[in-house]
């Protein structure tokens, strides 16, 4: 109930982000390769204006998913994103990144791997894409709008599977709809996790979290490194905490 509290902070986050600008500003620039933005659960390509304003502003070449709202797999759905990403692949020569919020993040993670030649990497925000599919503040929303009533194990099971491409995964501990530990990748030589301060509906307008987006799609092709927590000094050490510390709480009485 109190992390559900939380969530009442997403028009601070906003807030914040205009506040932040020019912190966000400095921000590393985009090499203008495409980038597709994916909308959340019950959400549409409004919600993630801020998202697509800030990597626009960035110079990266951004694309909404077009898909009006996000109900969860629908026929012609995935087919369509499929169409739109090989159409942007083969209109500018240059593979796509994809970033998805929460639900989207898990569309991203899919589509990456059914096209793993269009796709240069992804970067998912709040996006439960492991532990149990119930674990999660939105699971009757999404039973709601979906019209599934249960998630077939074996079709879960494959949510956890990695892309074959570059992969960060953004997330909150104080998030109040998907627990976070069911957004936490296994840490590899090509995916990583990055900690934010932030609710996970305002997740998509916070200035820690946009920036993160931003330096990780900056990254030249075939030259990525995973995000240096241990090399960040002043305001960005306290931003990004390393997410595979012990929580205080956890260390002192085995719980957080």
């Amino acid at each position: 109930m109190l992390r559900m509290a939380l969530e009442m902070r997403a028009p601070w986050e906003l807030g914040a982000a205009l506040a932040a600008y020019p912190f966000m500003r400095m921000a590393p620039e985009g090499d203008g390769h495409p980038v597709m933005v994916f909308p959340g659960l019950a959400a549409g390509d409004f919600t993630t204006l801020v998202i697509r304003h800030f990597l626009t502003d960035r110079g990266f070449s951004v694309h909404a998913w077009e898909q009006g709202l996000n109900f969860g797999p629908r026929p012609g759905v995935l087919e369509a994103c499929m169409d739109k990403i090989r159409q942007l692949r083969a209109d500018t020569g240059r593979t796509v990144s994809l970033v998805g919020w929460s639900l989207g993040g898990v569309y991203a993670r899919e589509l990456a791997k059914m096209l793993p030649d269009d796709v240069r990497t992804v970067v998912t925000l709040g996006s439960p894409f492991t532990g149990s599919h119930k674990a999660t503040n939105a699971w009757r929303v999404y039973q709601l709008v979906s019209g599934e009533k249960e998630i077939d194990a074996e079709r879960f099971a494959a949510l956890r599977e990695r892309p074959p491409m570059p992969t960060t995964s953004i997330f909150s501990r104080t998030d109040g709809v998907v627990a976070w530990h069911c957004s936490m990748e296994e840490e590899t030589a090509s995916s990583e996790n990055i900690e934010v301060h932030a609710s996970h509906v305002g997740m998509g307008a916070n200035p820690s979290a946009l920036y993160a987006i931003a330096d990780r799609l900056a990254q030249p092709e075939g030259q990525w490194k995973r995000f240096d927590h241990q090399g960040h000094t002043g305001l960005k050490k306290l931003l990004y905490l390393d997410p595979q510390r012990t929580p205080l709480f956890q260390s002192l009485f085995g719980f957080y």
